[in-house]
């Protein structure tokens, strides 16, 4: 069916659409299956609710988001290594065609694209549009539906179609346009709109919404589907070829859901539904809409994260839980994004804390005292753990307190286009939820409780804002609440106290309480005996120290914040002796383990490392450090090597400085030490003093990031016979600076290494760049230059450039096998120095060595490479030295295999033992590793 046919077809269906609301919309679109398209016809009528008249109109257009690779989502998607959308065919992208926009009597508009923004549509008025009067504009499109690999919204490899922000939509005015592209962040600000669509498609489809469907009818090859909603900030549809929904009236609340049911009858799911909205019937007030859709890719988008990593055969919750938990985070967040009109992407911390807090009351309610890991907090081993102890919704304020250890969290009113994802998706929902159980505990009554339910109701369906509850909550509140909203909301100051001194008098204690940060938010203090709590009390006004005289009574033990309800960075000191003799008890656990601020806490576990001369080295790991980040870590982890069949093993400490709001990120300084073997009977000991300066830019998602390394490299070696060396104990005074700034399209890092030692001085600079174009031609360039200052080395290549196979004097890097001049070992590569991958003579300078490295795919993971450099000895001339080959790129940096082919050499693909000419990179760290898959979250 051509173009004008179908647009014929839609006017055809105007007729009778009815208008609801002061703005409103009419669409008649028609779905093409075959192009995975929608051609639509839409009628806006817009009204002016501002002061001023306009002379233009903003409109969303976010189905164009997805049209190439240089949108903002699709920056978006590179800063987070999100590969797909780069990777992807041009027929798995959306975009719309914009035919024409016209008035009601079929003039033509000028209309354009802001250059920073091309979902977003901007309309030139014929005449400006005083305040109060209304405009019809006509727009004319079709919008071809992306995959839904990208976001989950689009089609599926099923032929569904879930679509969401499909068609256009005014943005909103008040004094000012907002005006946001997408950026998969989910919350897209349009004023509430009365809909009428007629939507026609295949009779196979299913439609499934939370709009009325009024009426279907059949026409030829087409099912026409007439659906209406009123004051509706979302229309998003689900086209099924067969039923994957199901509804449940709760309430006179018709609630479509095809979220994972665990197994649960129909009644037990309608039971659930039915307390879920009547919890927040009875916290908030009433739904004004008839349906609520409440859909699994809405779930996954923003899941109860803990729940959602576990496989399907783990059921450690009771039954019904994982449902029901599921089912109030999605209900909630769409209850709430339905009716109160805020700015998301500004204010979106206000959703957080109502959604979160909300949670955390229905979970005390209906399943109190449920732990964390749930049943498997009974399990043999899992139960001495101190995660087994934690409760259920102690996960939020630990969460946040993972990225504020960091120094990484954010305000929560940084804008939600400029939060880490760790921070937009998890962090900063759960500190906004968190904080609003603070100020519960700290006004001790059900104040809270009633402005968000006041907020909710004075709201519902209006323009609103985060300053109207802040009004509301302090209107009920019998204590001065700015700190909240000031130093809590609006910054992210830490919270820090500690307990100073205690002097007992007669009948009561003299307690010192000091504020280590700079805000003044109120701190709770409690008495214990013997673990249990005989006094509380809540001090204000700490701007640095206070007194405060409380009864002496039985207490054995102070402390601050002691039931947690402060997400505060360091619970650790806020423990002091009044009759015991220490702060607090030691406590010994095996294996890493969740802190537990009551104790200090030493943690035990076996520990096991690789090479070729110690083979497997296992031994136990001694340390203080918890799933969250300490400042001062220590380490001690002696291991006996099997086939060395002696003591080896490595020990460390360091402390971190972290600035909050500065360039300079953080300052950490320890000494590390190691011992292994470099050869066979050959041991290395070394150890290194160090001070290390860490910057980054201040606005997060920015990954660019640099550093000033300072420290003393130690080394001392055993003598091998058969290769007596003139030094084998030395020491390298060594200043590195590095500096990275890298996404997935556009990746550069370079740094400058400066060393000293007795017998040499030498400099080097290295830079990489990497670039992803958009025809997913990938080039990878590495550039080296090193040189001497002065060398009195030259009789022995031991401290000399290398072009393929560094000597890794400094011990730095995980060779398997470092002293191994044959085998398979010695064909593990490190890009490091000169960076070839074929062994080429000279292979050493004593003087100086410049080489460059690239590579560029020929199809898909592989790759093309070619090395080229000079390599200059003291008494000879610069060499130069070219190889080139096959990359087998499974991952970057991690998994690689080059295969040479042409060099210096000549032919090395027809040479004999070509197979030991095969270099590879292998990554076999754990902590390393992770990295690869966490990046995106940081």
């Amino acid at each position: 069916m051509n173009v004008k046919l179908v647009f014929i077809i839609i006017m055809g269906y105007l007729g009778s659409s009815l208008c609801f609301g002061q703005s409103h919309t009419n669409i008649s679109a028609v779905l093409n299956d075959s192009l995975h398209t929608v051609n639509i016809q839409q009628e806006i009528t817009y009204q002016n609710t501002g002061d001023v008249s306009l002379s233009e109109i903003y409109f969303n257009d976010w189905a164009n988001s997805f049209k190439d690779k240089t949108t903002p989502l699709a920056e978006r998607f590179a800063e987070d290594y999100l590969r797909r959308f780069h990777f992807a065919k041009s027929s798995e992208r959306g975009y719309t065609k914009i035919y024409s926009i016209n008035n009601e009597n079929a003039q033509a508009y000028s209309w354009d694209r802001p250059a920073a923004n091309p979902d977003i549509v901007r309309v030139e008025l014929k005449k400006p549009l005083a305040p109060g009067a209304k405009i019809t504009i006509n727009f004319l499109y079709t919008v071809k539906i992306p995959s839904d690999k990208f976001t989950r919204y689009g089609y599926d490899d099923d032929g569904n179609y879930k679509l969401k922000y499909w068609y256009i939509t005014p943005a909103v005015f008040d004094g000012q346009w907002h005006i946001y592209s997408d950026k998969n962040l989910g919350n897209q600000y349009t004023p509430p709109i009365s809909v009428n669509i007629k939507l026609s498609t295949r009779p196979y489809f299913h439609v499934a919404s939370a709009l009325s469907i009024d009426k279907l009818t059949t026409e030829e090859a087409y099912k026409t589907t007439y659906l209406s909603g009123k004051d509706r900030v979302s229309s998003q549809l689900y086209l099924n070829k067969i039923i994957p929904f199901e509804s449940h009236l709760v309430n006179s609340t018709d609630i479509i859901t095809n979220i994972e049911d665990d197994g649960l009858n129909s009644k037990m799911k309608e039971i659930i539904l039915d307390r879920i909205l009547k919890f927040l019937q009875n916290r908030l007030g009433s739904y004004p809409h008839d349906k609520i859709m409440i859909t699994r890719d809405d779930y996954l988008n923003n899941p109860v994260y803990g729940l959602n990593q576990l496989p399907h055969f783990i059921r450690p919750f009771p039954d019904g839980f994982q449902y029901d938990i599921k089912q109030l985070k999605t209900i909630t967040g769409d209850y709430l994004k339905n009716t109160i009109l805020i700015n998301p992407r500004e204010e979106q911390w206000l959703y957080d804390a109502i959604q979160i807090s909300i949670m955390m009351d229905y979970v005390d309610t209906y399943y109190p005292k449920m732990k964390l890991l749930g049943n498997l907090s009974d399990v043999f081993g899992i139960k001495w753990f101190h995660a087994a102890d934690m409760e259920f919704n102690q996960q939020y304020p630990f969460l946040f307190l993972h990225m504020a250890r960091m120094n990484m969290d954010q305000p929560l009113t940084t804008a939600q286009d400029s939060l880490v994802k760790f921070n937009k998706n998890i962090a900063n929902a759960y500190k906004a939820g968190t904080g609003i159980k603070y100020i519960e505990d700290y006004l001790g009554d059900n104040s809270v409780k009633k402005s968000i339910s006041e907020f909710y109701q004075a709201n519902v369906l209006k323009p609103t804002n985060a300053n109207n509850f802040r009004k509301i909550l302090q209107k009920n509140s019998s204590k001065d609440l700015n700190w909240f909203f000031e130093d809590y909301v609006g910054s992210n100051e830490k919270i820090d106290f500690t307990i100073s001194s205690v002097h007992k008098n007669k009948d009561s204690l003299e307690v010192t309480i000091r504020n280590k940060r700079h805000n003044n938010m109120p701190v709770s203090l409690y008495g214990l005996n013997d673990g249990k709590v005989v006094y509380k009390t809540w001090v204000l006004d700490i701007t640095k120290t206070k007194k405060i005289s409380i009864p002496k009574d039985s207490i054995e033990r102070l402390a601050l914040n002691y039931e947690a309800k402060i997400p505060e960075i360091n619970q650790r000191n806020n423990y002091k002796a009044v009759t015991t003799l220490f702060n607090k008890p030691i406590q010994f656990r095996l294996l890493q383990d969740i802190e537990d601020p009551k104790y200090n806490q030493l943690f035990f576990m076996p520990e096991f490392e690789y090479n070729l001369y110690d083979g497997i080295s296992i031994g136990p790991k001694l340390y203080n450090k918890t799933f969250l980040n300490r400042n001062f870590d220590f380490k001690i982890s002696p291991k006996f090597g099997f086939t060395s069949k002696t003591l080896v093993g490595s020990a460390s400490l360091s402390n971190t400085h972290y600035y909050e709001d500065q360039n300079l990120f953080a300052i950490r300084y320890g000494i590390s030490g190691t011992r292994f073997s470099y050869g066979y009977n050959l041991f290395y000991e070394k150890y290194t003093p160090y001070l290390g300066f860490y910057f980054r830019n201040s606005y997060l998602r920015d990954n660019e990031r640099q550093s000033l390394l300072l420290r003393n490299v130690n080394v001392g070696r055993d003598i091998d016979p058969l290769n007596p060396i003139d030094q084998p104990d030395y020491n390298v005074f060594n200043v590195g600076y590095r500096y990275r700034d890298t996404n997935l399209v556009d990746y550069f890092s370079g740094g400058i290494d400066y060393q000293l030692a007795k017998n040499f001085s030498k400099i080097a600079v290295n830079l990489e760049y990497r670039k992803l174009f958009r025809n997913n031609r990938q080039l990878n360039l590495r550039f080296f230059a090193g040189t001497f200052l002065y060398n009195d080395e030259t009789d022995n290549d031991y401290f000399s450039f290398a072009l393929d196979r560094p000597t890794d004097y400094l011990f730095d890097y995980n060779y398997y096998g470092r002293s191994q001049n044959s085998g398979l070992f010695s064909q593990q590569i490190i890009l490091a120095e000169g960076g070839f991958k074929s062994k080429l003579e000279p292979a050493f300078a004593n003087q100086w060595m410049t080489t460059i490295n690239g590579s560029t795919n020929i199809w898909k993971w592989i790759f093309a490479y070619g090395d080229a450099g000079l390599v200059k000895n003291k008494h000879s001339d610069a060499k130069i030295v070219f190889d080139s080959g096959i990359r087998v790129n499974m991952v970057a940096d991690y998994f690689e295999i080059y295969l040479p082919v042409y060099s210096n050499l000549g032919w090395e693909i027809a040479q004999p033992d070509y197979d030991q000419k095969i270099r590879f990179i292998v990554t076999l760290d754990i902590n390393t590793l992770i990295k690869l898959f966490t990046r995106e979250w940081y």
